[in-house]
């Protein structure tokens, strides 16, 4: 199982680090309002091992896709692959369903509307986000790209298995909606 999203775009900007100003305790930075450019990633996710992948693109399109799609069989070998994506635009078109027709051992599976925590990469982003952006400044794409990349190498230097923090029976259940906890003896009603 390989869960796949888009993480961006990300800007050519500063992004704010966790240094706090005495007094009322609020944090400070420089604004940097960018406008020297962004990135589109595009990635994917192996919970069983942890290793991550991403293409890095200018925009969010079906050929970074198929090309993400492409990269997925080269990094994870395998006999057939499950892939969990959400509904978005570039995961469902033309091209991303005319690429799949050549490869019939990739099985995708589509995540609900609206559920994105079902997706495993969220909380992987989490993560890219604060190895790579966390108090740095940027004044080019290709320093953004090279931190990015850089980030990658690191985690998947230091990868581990993902396991959700929560049993099964702490997830939000289906019949019960959200927070809503039912017990054995409630549902014989």
């Amino acid at each position: 199982m390989i869960c796949v999203d888009e993480m961006g775009p990300i800007a050519v900007k500063t992004y704010p680090g966790e240094e706090w100003k005495e007094g009322p305790n609020r944090a400070t930075f420089e604004p940097d309002y960018g406008r020297r450019g962004k990135l589109w990633v595009h990635g994917a996710f192996e919970p069983a091992t942890g290793k991550a992948i991403t293409v890095l693109s200018p925009s969010r399109d079906s050929a970074s896709h198929v090309q993400l799609l492409e990269k997925i069989m080269s990094a994870f070998p395998a006999e057939r692959w499950l892939i969990i994506e959400d509904n978005l635009s570039i995961h469902i078109s033309k091209q991303t369903k005319l690429a799949l027709a050549a490869w019939p051992e990739m099985q995708l599976q589509f995540i609900p509307k609206y559920a994105c925590w079902l997706n495993l990469i969220e909380p992987w982003w989490k993560q890219l986000r604060s190895l790579a952006l966390k108090g740095r400044r940027f004044e080019t794409l290709d320093q953004l790209a090279q931190v990015l990349n850089a980030a990658l190498d690191y985690w998947n230097n230091h990868c581990h298995p993902y396991s959700w923090k929560k049993r099964p029976q702490e997830q939000v259940s289906i019949l019960g909606g959200f927070g809503v906890q039912l017990l054995p003896n409630n549902l014989a009603t």
